[in-house]
Formats: C-alpha cells, structure tokens, sequence
C-alpha cells in the first residue's frame, strides 16, 4: 500500500521513548497527525514503512488520502 498516496493515520505526532514501541498512538496532546508511506509526488526514502510525517488534519493536499478497512469479521459483498 504504500506510495500511492500518504495514509493519514490517527496516531498523534510526537517523538517516541527510547524503549520498544508496539502500535504507539503518539502523545495525547499534539493536534499533528501522521501520514505514512509516500506518495506519487515524494522521494523514495518516505516510501519505507517506519517513515512518518505530520501535519494538521484540515490541511488538503492532492497526495495524502487514506484506506478503508474491514473488521476481520465483516465481510464484503
């Protein structure tokens, strides 16, 4: 999925701890949230996985966007 375009992601924006982080929702207190995995207009080093950018969510590019997800019990029809 990535390099399409950026995925906005409801993780907040803040710098992690130095200890292990597993699926980190960010500090509870920064209005940025993060986008991942690169977009049609970026370099090549925003297309890895553990690249993450920020911004605030009313800003409107043309290259963030984000997916649709199912619950692992839903199913498409």
């Amino acid at each position: 999925m990535s390099g399409n375009v950026w995925e906005w992601c409801s993780d907040r924006y803040g710098v992690y701890g130095s200890s292990l982080q597993t699926n980190s929702a960010g500090p509870s207190s920064d209005s940025n949230r993060v986008f991942r995995g690169g977009s049609w207009s970026g370099d090549a080093q925003c297309v890895r996985v553990p690249y993450r950018a920020d911004d605030t969510p009313d800003n409107r590019y043309s290259n963030p966007g984000f997916r649709l997800a199912s619950g692992s019990d839903s199913k498409i029809r």
